[in-house]
């Protein structure tokens, strides 16, 4: 297609490999968006769910946990469970970013720029 030019063709190919690859992380973004991820504390007494792009979407508390005594201990696994959610969330994140570089040939660990 682009013979005789050299490094041209080369340039050219990494072009559209360049924009195959800001197109599929475009989708994988999206994909991120509507994937789920749950995280516990309190052995499961609370949980909360967040999108694989870390966007808390739910909280359930289990009633047993509600005792005014135990407000101090209610608010600290509720934000245990949103860390945990959002830690998965991250790990959700960069497996799908791992999964789309392997399937571009990149290198593993290969840090893209959009």
């Amino acid at each position: 297609m682009l013979k005789g030019l050299g490094g041209l063709g080369d340039m050219a190919k990494l072009m559209k490999q360049a924009q195959e690859m800001q197109t599929k992380v475009a989708e994988m973004q999206e994909n991120l968006a509507s994937m789920t991820v749950t995280g516990e504390s309190g052995a499961g007494l609370v949980k909360a769910t967040a999108t694989a792009k870390g966007e808390l979407t739910g909280l359930d508390i289990d009633p047993s946990i509600f005792n005014q005594d135990d407000k101090e201990v209610v608010e600290d696994l509720i934000l245990a469970a949103i860390r945990d959610a959002q830690s998965r969330a991250q790990e959700r994140s960069q497996q799908e970013l791992a999964r789309l570089t392997e399937e571009m040939g990149l290198p593993a660990g290969m840090k893209l720029p959009f």
